[in-house]
């Protein structure tokens, strides 16, 4: 499995370095080194991928490698309701994936990712970066 690479910046700039890739790949160049990564805006909203809860969730993921949400749930040690709130947020990041064997099966949440890479550039003092977005 792949490491994700974790950014923060302004949309804008993320885009454009997004679009320079998608050319680059267009072109024909090789792009070995491609990496998956998931952009955040703010401060504030990776936040959210880093809540202690949710990294204890993906640590009993990764340690335990529960078979269920419930299952889950019983490894930290949480309300039912919560995890599956917390594991669906980390599904729509794409940090986690459900794998099922069919209606009447539970949801088995795995890992994408083997880890995670964060890259914080701390910009100059006209950039908003950690203010939250707009």
């Amino acid at each position: 499995m792949p490491t994700l690479k974790v950014t923060v910046g302004e949309r804008e700039t993320l885009d454009e370095q997004t679009r320079n890739r998608l050319k680059a790949a267009q072109a024909g160049e090789d792009l070995e080194d491609v990496q998956p990564t998931l952009n955040f805006e703010s401060y504030a909203e990776l936040s959210r991928l880093l809540s202690t809860t949710n990294l204890e969730l993906l640590e009993a993921i990764a340690t335990h490698h529960p078979e269920s949400i419930s299952e889950a749930a019983e490894l930290v040690d949480r309300d039912y309701k919560q995890v599956h709130t917390n594991l669906n947020e980390l599904a729509d990041l794409g940090v986690i994936e459900f794998e099922s064997e069919g209606a009447g099966h539970p949801k088995t949440p795995t890992l994408a990712y083997d880890g995670i890479e964060i890259d914080i550039p701390f910009a100059d003092s006209s950039n908003t970066v950690g203010a939250d977005a707009p």
